[in-house]
């Protein structure tokens, strides 16, 4: 029912330790947990918290919508959450959605709609665009999917400066790899709106090569990394409406997805302080 799980890194299949408390989405370092939630009702409401390890409340903020990603920077000083405005899922046309990048205080450092975007080196100010997907490098340089007019570009952005500057053109929920030398993202394979199909892949930044992962199945979440070398992902359990898995795969393309935690979504691996 969505609460909050953990299992040791390297016994997936080990006893759950349960948090008395139920999220949309996850994402945690070694002494913190951001979790994007839901609060049902006659009119619902959303709303992100900061918790301690033992499930306790350090911060929150209300979201402007239906929760969609969130992330944590590895000092975990920085939280990014995108949740959606107008529709419920990235296939549905014409939605919205509204990114922000607060404090693990809660303390506001802005809206992405309000940074300056630069596409293909030139200023970019089209009123329909769209942010989401955040994953950070630093305290200061993180990475992000911005949209218009049907096309989608990976984007670096300076929070101090408060800049967004294209990368590459159709990546779309970037994650970047521990080693810091490459983005997997959700590739559109085919279609479009309600009929898209993404497939997984990797972007190595230092040359900008693509390689699709062997997926046949539509992958619609934020890839998280295992580690330098497998990547994972929530997926619907094929004949059971509502339930789900997280898969995981190699990043090098060189082996099939299989079940990494059953009757779970939203995967965050908490790594060792640096």
């Amino acid at each position: 029912y969505g609460h909050v799980a953990s299992v040791p890194l390297g016994s997936p299949e080990a006893a759950r330790s349960l948090m008395d408390v139920a999220c949309d989405r996850v994402a945690a370092t070694d002494d913190e947990l951001a979790c994007l939630r839901t609060v049902r009702g006659i009119a619902p409401s959303f709303v992100a918290l900061m918790l301690d390890t033992s499930g306790a409340e350090q911060a929150s903020w209300p979201l402007a919508g239906i929760p969609s990603r969130a992330r944590i920077s590895a000092d975990g000083t920085l939280v990014a959450t995108t949740s959606f405005v107008t529709g419920h899922s990235y296939a549905t046309v014409g939605f919205s959605t509204e990114t922000v990048i607060r404090g693990a205080d809660g303390s506001d450092h802005g809206n992405l709609e309000d940074f300056t975007l630069t596409i293909d080196g030139a200023p970019f100010t089209a009123v329909d665009r769209n942010f989401w997907g955040v994953t950070f490098a630093d305290d200061t340089t993180f990475y992000a999917t911005a949209s218009s007019g049907g096309r989608m570009w990976l984007v670096r952005g300076d929070l101090n400066a408060r800049t967004l500057t294209s990368v590459a053109e159709g990546v779309e929920c970037p994650s970047l790899s521990p080693d810091g030398t490459r983005i997997a993202f959700k590739h559109t394979a085919s279609g479009s709106g309600p009929t898209v199909h993404w497939q997984p892949a990797i972007l190595d930044l230092s040359t900008g090569e693509v390689e699709l992962l062997p997926e046949t199945r539509s992958v619609d979440d934020q890839i998280e990394w295992l580690d330098d070398t497998t990547i994972l992902y929530g997926m619907p359990r094929e004949g059971v409406p509502g339930d789900t898995d997280v898969w995981a795969l190699a990043a090098d393309g060189s082996a099939a997805p299989k079940v990494f935690l059953e009757q779970a979504w939203s995967p965050s691996v908490v790594r060792a302080a640096q």
